[in-house]
């Protein structure tokens, strides 16, 4: 199965979110780096995201984003129906 170049930037963002969960933000800066990543498309991506209520941003000098939900109550189906 192919997935689109969004939705495999979407899931990476994602997942590296999950693996921190719990631990604070992440800027888009830190999550585009570490997977490689344009920041710009990334913000549009997490924007998608965040409509859907799939992650959260947090504002000030700690900011960036978090998952909105535990990553145990994510499910692939309803992440492939954003991106």
């Amino acid at each position: 199965m192919k997935f689109s170049t969004r939705t495999r930037y979407g899931l990476k963002a994602i997942l590296v979110l999950a693996s921190r969960f719990g631990e604070g933000s992440l800027s888009v800066s830190q999550i585009a780096k570490k997977e490689g990543i344009s920041v710009s498309y990334l913000e549009q991506i997490l924007n998608a995201l965040k409509k859907k209520g799939f992650v959260k941003s947090v504002r000030g000098p700690q900011g960036g984003y978090i998952l909105a939900k535990k990553p145990s109550e994510t499910s692939l189906e309803t992440l492939f129906s954003v991106l």
